[in-house]
């Protein structure tokens, strides 16, 4: 065969080459579901928050989703001056997308929860898309015993309780933060959190493009089943088309399968010692960091890229990090 006749057969190279999609992780580095007695390596005292988030962004997580606890006894604390410590740290020593929780805890009220998110004014905040029961108390049989007296009321309490997220507290949020430039990382339980954020967007309440957080496996919202998962995501589509970027989470051990599940579906992921304290089956995560790195070698090995965080502010629309009160 001539070089020639070879050449016409090769086929032609494409002029430009398409670029891989890249992925966003978000790492919630402590959370308010896990108690002290729970891993050891959970951090408490905001140098180890810093630290885990400094780490898990060294890692790759372009976003970093922050609660504060207090230093002592690890119980959650939303004041303003638990927060101050390690904001000013991780912003001084990474580029992170810093993202903080109007969450805070199943107890607290929506005014105390709005307290550091309305000071800080953030690039994200966390916004629960609904009130439902949140329930922690099947952990209880884990732990014959704990190591600080506001362990076990805490989990025992939330078999009456609701984390309470009603129209007008999600309002409140959304206009005190929105007034900053402040965007959200929309958590949805539940399909009916879709139609409510649906809801809020209709009213001009909250603006494209949406980051909506599925959140799988908690006790009161929806199952970690992977037809949960495909059904969020159908929903997700049907009602914001190609106006949302989707994240799942997993608790417990669901954390790594629905990752992988999203990111094969288009999506991005969460990990993070808030949503599991295992990086395998009976076997405690040390750090952060070691689950950013599970998930990130799910998303290389899909050929994919992990998205940095100058990504995900461009992505997300954001404000810029020289833009909050940090």
């Amino acid at each position: 065969m001539s070089a020639n006749n070879a050449s016409s057969l090769s086929p032609a190279a494409p002029a430009v080459l398409k670029r891989r999609r890249k992925v966003m992780v978000t790492c919630a580095v402590t959370g308010a579901i896990h108690t002290p007695t729970m891993s050891p390596y959970l951090p408490i005292t905001p140098a180890e928050i810093a630290e885990a988030a400094l780490g898990a962004h060294a890692a790759g997580a372009a976003l970093v989703h922050l609660h504060a606890r207090d230093p002592l006894t690890g119980k959650p604390d939303q004041r303003p001056e638990a927060f101050e410590p390690f904001l000013k740290v991780i912003k001084q020593n990474s580029d992170a997308v810093i993202n903080i929780t109007t969450g805070g805890a199943p107890t607290m009220g929506v005014d105390e929860r709005l307290k550091p998110c309305a000071h800080f004014q953030p690039e994200v905040a966390s916004l629960n898309m609904g009130s439902m029961n949140f329930g922690l108390f099947p952990m209880l049989g884990r732990y014959p015993e704990f190591k600080f007296d506001w362990e076990r009321p805490y989990l025992e309490g939330s078999d009456d309780r609701i984390f309470k997220n009603t129209f007008k507290d999600i309002e409140n949020i959304l206009t005190t933060c929105a007034s900053h430039g402040t965007r959200f990382e929309i958590e949805c339980y539940d399909i009916g959190h879709l139609y409510t954020l649906r809801h809020f967007a209709d009213r001009g309440l909250v603006k494209a493009p949406f980051f909506i957080q599925s959140v799988f496996g908690i006790l009161g919202g929806i199952g970690p089943h992977p037809e949960d998962v495909a059904h969020m995501k159908r929903t997700a589509d049907r009602l914001f088309g190609d106006q949302y970027q989707w994240s799942v989470l997993g608790a417990g051990r669901n954390q790594l399968p629905i990752a992988a599940q999203s990111i094969a579906m288009g999506g991005n992921a969460r990990v993070g010692l808030e949503d599991s304290i295992w990086i395998s089956p009976g076997q405690l995560a040390h750090t952060n960091a070691q689950q950013v790195k599970a998930v990130r070698q799910v998303i290389e090995s899909l050929g994919l890229e992990i998205a940095s965080s100058e990504d995900a502010r461009e992505i997300l629309q954001l404000k810029g990090r020289n833009s909050v009160n940090f």
